[in-house]
């Protein structure tokens, strides 16, 4: 009993081990297989941040007994890859419609806060977002910039 107890034992582990070796193979390859993606991945070109300015402010006139009468509001758009920036350009009417409606409902009080500014901003990339997406399919849009603030 002792001997086929000792042959199984040997005999038994050489065939685990080329089933651990056979496993590790297929392992070996399915890392391979991600490597090869993760290199196809890197050949793609990579498109850069880009900024775009609008090419006319924003300008909102607020209604008597508001605390401000017009706002004018210039803006940088950061986004990625020139096919953004043609999609703006072709969109822009709806953009600037969406941006005055935007500014138009946050209010003037409002609009003179640190708050305010910030809630505006994040809602102008939403609207400039939302455009993109529907118009061209992808929203490219990573930041909105005001690079001019005026409240009167």
């Amino acid at each position: 009993m002792a001997g086929g107890g000792a042959a199984y034992f040997f005999l038994a582990k050489p065939a685990e081990n080329g089933k651990e070796a056979e496993a590790e193979k297929h392992g070996d390859d399915k890392h391979a297989e991600s490597a090869h993606e993760a290199e196809a991945e890197h050949d793609k070109p990579v498109e850069p941040d880009i900024y775009y300015e609008l090419p006319t402010p924003l300008l909102v006139d607020f209604p008597s007994g508001s605390s401000a009468r017009v706002i004018k509001i210039s803006l940088t758009v950061l986004t990625k890859g020139e096919a953004s920036i043609e999609a703006m350009k072709k969109h822009e009417p709806m953009i600037r419609n969406n941006l005055l409606m935007a500014i138009s409902s946050l209010g003037a009080d409002k609009a003179k806060t640190l708050e305010g500014k910030q809630e505006l901003r994040a809602m102008m990339q939403q609207e400039i977002g939302k455009v993109l997406e529907k118009m061209a399919g992808k929203n490219t849009v990573k930041e909105v910039y005001f690079t001019d603030f005026v409240m009167q």
